[in-house]
């Protein structure tokens, strides 16, 4: 019997083949949308993909998406929050991290997850209280370990642009906020943050790192969950931390600094 989370899966599988169609490692020509981030044809056809997918096994549902509906009007139904490709920018320039984001929400709070890197070979799923898992292995957060020295701390490039960072871990820049939510979730990064997330970058992400044992939560403003309704979420981003526990999400507040 086919699932939410099961579905969840095959859809993001089915995406990620689509998508690793239109990859080129020498590059793949893109665009820029009105708020300045990068749209290739691959999105599009990755987010009609998703979105004839999801309505023909939940036709009930909601769907809110990047590429598509940007708006909630109400939560008496379960809405999927979608990135169809999520890293769009290092698929333009041919490299390999980049993904898609798909999460299932009940009463506006993330209930099921995947998130598939198919250059990667990384599928990545939750569900509410029944754990994270990369490629159907459990996965947990971690903090430091003597055995392990060099931790790192994951960040967006608008984070050093924006703020002054004083986090004594190893910093990298990856360029896909799904990715840094996944690497957090299973322990090669101790600590995160993105500065102006959407909701279609956190949703998924957000249900895996807590699964995994992490923490995810603003660094300032208003939690994205439970979505609120009559809300346009194009508007809005949710500046974002993400660690393996509550000691490093207080050192995460104490070192990032809104300049």
């Amino acid at each position: 019997m086919q699932t939410p989370l099961t579905i969840t899966a095959e859809i993001a599988n089915k995406t990620g083949e689509l998508l690793l169609d239109h990859f080129n490692l020498m590059g793949t020509p893109a665009d820029l949308k009105p708020d300045r981030t990068v749209v290739t044809e691959a999105d599009l056809a990755a987010d009609k993909l998703i979105t004839e997918a999801i309505n023909t096994a939940f036709p009930q549902d909601d769907i809110l998406s990047e590429e598509g509906n940007t708006t909630v009007d109400q939560l008496d139904r379960p809405i999927w929050v979608i990135d169809p490709l999520d890293g769009t920018t290092n698929f333009s320039l041919g490299l390999q991290i980049w993904g898609v984001s798909i999460a299932r929400l009940v009463n506006g709070i993330p209930k099921t997850a995947s998130l598939y890197f198919p250059a990667l070979n990384e599928l990545y799923t939750a569900e509410h209280g029944q754990g994270a898992f990369l490629n159907g292995d459990p996965i947990q957060v971690k903090t430091p370990e003597k055995n392990q020295p060099t931790p790192f701390f994951t960040c967006c490039s608008r984070t050093l642009r924006n703020y002054t960072v004083d986090i004594p871990y190893k910093t990298r820049i990856l360029g896909s906020a799904a990715y840094d939510l996944c690497l957090t979730a299973r322990g090669a990064a101790i600590m995160g943050f993105q500065a102006t997330p959407k909701i279609w970058d956190l949703a998924a992400g957000w249900l895996l790192i807590q699964e995994a044992g992490g923490i995810t939560e603003v660094l300032g403003g208003p939690a994205p969950f439970p979505l609120k309704p009559q809300t346009d979420y194009e508007k809005l981003s949710f500046s974002t931390i993400m660690a393996a526990d509550r000691k490093l999400v207080t050192q995460a507040r104490a070192g990032i600094i809104k300049m």
